[in-house]
């Protein structure tokens, strides 16, 4: 191998290695911020008729019954799967693009359309649910625990782990993976997309957008997480069914849309939507601002 090619495969890796550990930190960001406005959107999702009559109703019941910390249930899945989750979707995102570019040998414009830019976030979403399936279905099954009087069932996420695999091994731990691609996929094409679209729009003449100030970078990542939410709504409800109900209770992602649609409206599918759409901005703006802050002292290094 020359020394040139050597050069440039320690490059790819460095950078690679950049796109993990900043996507992580970002997510992290993300938990920290967004943790109560998703407890809130899970529990309108999967709560029974007329247990809440909205999204205040939620949090005024949760911190009656568990005080302020009840708005922060379930936030151990998320906190310690989100670095991964985030760490393999920035990973992928990027690497989706390197791949687009090997695809196109020929092209003449050396930026990405907005078309090839969606595309490479859609491919992110596959690496990533394999991480994000079980995450999500712990999350969720603690996020709902004592809702309506229920009992509460599991200690943490090591206990629910152990009891999905107790109940139904794999399949069980992994249930909504299907539902979870059908929100990320489409999700996903957006969000990145609509960052840097957003990013692009905001950059002066003449300027890069990697420059843009503190500003730009949250209202960028911003508007990145409302494009999202957007889309993302509908299978997301039908996730957080299938990954709460009782064994047995839904045989799959379209039986859990046909019993929702039945059982409460096409409303149903826009459950938890003011929630959801509440802590996109300010979540993603946090994500984003992690992700480049961190981005940036790993360039300073090497």
């Amino acid at each position: 191998m020359s020394k040139a090619a050597a050069e440039d495969i320690g490059s790819a890796t460095a950078e690679s290695v950049k796109s993990f550990v900043s996507g992580g930190f970002g997510g992290v960001c993300a938990v920290l911020v967004g943790h109560p406005f998703d407890l809130t959107k899970t529990r309108l999702q999967t709560a029974g008729s007329g247990t809440y009559t909205g999204a205040l109703d939620v949090v005024k019941k949760t911190v009656a019954k568990d005080g302020i910390t009840g708005m922060y249930r379930g936030m151990v899945p998320p906190l310690l799967g989100v670095t991964p989750i985030f760490a393999v979707s920035f990973w992928a995102y990027d690497t989706s693009k390197l791949l687009i570019f090997a695809l196109t040998p020929k092209r003449t414009s050396e930026s990405l359309s907005v078309v090839e830019l969606a595309t490479a976030g859609f491919l992110s979403a596959i690496p990533s649910t394999i991480v994000t399936a079980p995450v999500e279905r712990a999350k969720v099954l603690l996020q709902v625990q004592g809702q309506g009087g229920s009992e509460h069932k599991y200690k943490g996420v090591v206990d629910v782990i152990r009891h999905l695999y107790k109940e139904g091994g794999i399949r069980s731990i992994y249930r909504g993976s299907v539902a979870t691609i059908a929100r990320d996929g489409p999700g996903s094409a957006a969000y990145f997309a609509a960052y840097e679209v957003t990013k692009k729009a905001l950059t002066p003449a003449g300027s890069s957008p990697s420059e843009l100030n503190l500003g730009a970078v949250i209202f960028a990542g911003g508007m990145a997480g409302v494009a999202m939410w957007s889309l993302a709504i509908p299978p997301d409800v039908i996730k957080s069914r299938i990954q709460s109900a009782p064994t047995g209770t839904y045989s799959g992602f379209m039986d859990c849309a046909r019993k929702t649609i039945a059982a409460d409206g096409v409303a149903a599918l826009w459950k938890g939507f003011a929630p959801a759409m509440a802590r996109a901005f300010p979540a993603n703006a946090a994500t984003f601002l992690g992700v480049e802050a961190s981005r940036k002292l790993l360039n300073s290094f090497f």
